[in-house]
C-alpha cells in the first residue's frame, strides 16, 4: 500500500521545524507542481539547500525526494471512490473491518506520535481553572462534543454543550473571560463552526481546539491546539478514525484531570506544572 503523502506531512505538521513547516506548506499547497520538479529546483524556490529538502522526505519516512514524490503523484492522480454498493462483494467483505480496523490504529499511533505535551498540560490548566467548560461541534463532531460533556460533567467540571447549532452561538455569545470553549472539528474549517469561534473570541473566553489540520482557520485561531493524525487519503474512512482518535483524546484530557483532582486540592496547581 502506497504511503499517503498529504495526510503524513498534515499528521507531522506540528512537530516540524520552521524550515521543515515552510517546505510543508509549499506541497500542501502546490502538490500538483511539486511532481513535475526536481529537489533543486524545490530548494531555489524555497532558498534552502537541497540535503533540507532531502532530510524532510526522509522524515516523512520515504527512502527520499523522488520516493516522495512518486507517492505524491498516486494520490493526487488517482480519484477518491466511494462504494457503498460494493461492501456486498466477497472480497470487501474480508478486507473493509480489516482496513477500518487498521486505519483506526494508525490514526490513533500518529495522535500520540504528534501529541504535543505542552499543550496538552495547557489545556488541562485552562480546564481545571474555568469557571466552567463548554464543548462545540457541529455534524459528526457534535456527538463527540456531547460524548465530552457527559465525560466532563461526572468529574464535577462545569461542563455544556448543546447539539443545535443555533443553540450553540447563542450559548457562546454568553461565555465570559472565566469560562474555556473546546471546539471540536475534523476539517479545522466548517463555516458554522468557525462562526461559533470568532463569536467565542469577541467574549475573551479561552479556546482549546481539536482539529485534524494544524493550520486550519480553527487551529490558528484558538489559545491550543490539539490534533489528531492520519495518514488516509480515503475522506470518508479519515473521517471515522479521526472520530476515534478525538474521543481518546478528550478521554486522556478527562482522565488527567480526575488524576489531578484526586489530588490534595491545595497542591492541583502546582501538580499541574508535572502533569
Amino acid at each position: 500500500m502506497t504511503q499517503n503523502c498529504l495526510g503524513t506531512i498534515r499528521s507531522y505538521y506540528a512537530k516540524l521545524s520552521e524550515k521543515e513547516k515552510t517546505i510543508a506548506d509549499y506541497i500542501l499547497k502546490k502538490p500538483e507542481i511539486i511532481i513535475h520538479r526536481t529537489i533543486n529546483e524545490v530548494a531555489d524556490d524555497l532558498n534552502i539547500a537541497d540535503a533540507t529538502v532531502f532530510r524532510f522526505s526522509k522524515r516523512m519516512g520515504f527512502k527520499g525526494f523522488q520516493a516522495m514524490k512518486i507517492a505524491l503523484a498516486s494520490e493526487i492522480m488517482t480519484p477518491i471512490q466511494h462504494n457503498p454498493e460494493g461492501v456486498n462483494e466477497k472480497k470487501n467483505e474480508k478486507t473493509l473491518p480489516e482496513n477500518i480496523f487498521n486505519s483506526t490504529v494508525k490514526t490513533l499511533q500518529n495522535t500520540l506520535k504528534i501529541l504535543d505535551i505542552n499543550s496538552f498540560k495547557k489545556a488541562t490548566e485552562l480546564i481545571l481553572q474555568a469557571n466552567r467548560v463548554e464543548f462545540y461541534g457541529t455534524g459528526g463532531s457534535s456527538i463527540i462534543a456531547m460524548d465530552a460533556f457527559y465525560k466532563f460533567v461526572k468529574t464535577e467540571i462545569k461542563a455544556f454543550a448543546y447539539i443545535d447549532s443555533h443553540i450553540q452561538l447563542l450559548s457562546a455569545s454568553q461565555l465570559s473571560k472565566s469560562d474555556v470553549a473546546i471546539i471540536i472539528s475534523h476539517s479545522g474549517s466548517n463555516k458554522v463552526t468557525m462562526d461559533i469561534l470568532n463569536t467565542i473570541n469577541e467574549t475573551g473566553a479561552k479556546t482549546i481546539g481539536i482539529t485534524s489540520v494544524p493550520r486550519s482557520p480553527i487551529s490558528l485561531n484558538v489559545d491550543v491546539a490539539l490534533y489528531t493524525g492520519s495518514e488516509e487519503s480515503d475522506t470518508l474512512s479519515m473521517g471515522f478514525s479521526s472520530q476515534i482518535a478525538q474521543i481518546s483524546l478528550i478521554n486522556a484530557l478527562c482522565l488527567n484531570i480526575v488524576n489531578l483532582k484526586q489530588r490534595t486540592p491545595g497542591k492541583v496547581q502546582n501538580a499541574i506544572s508535572n502533569t
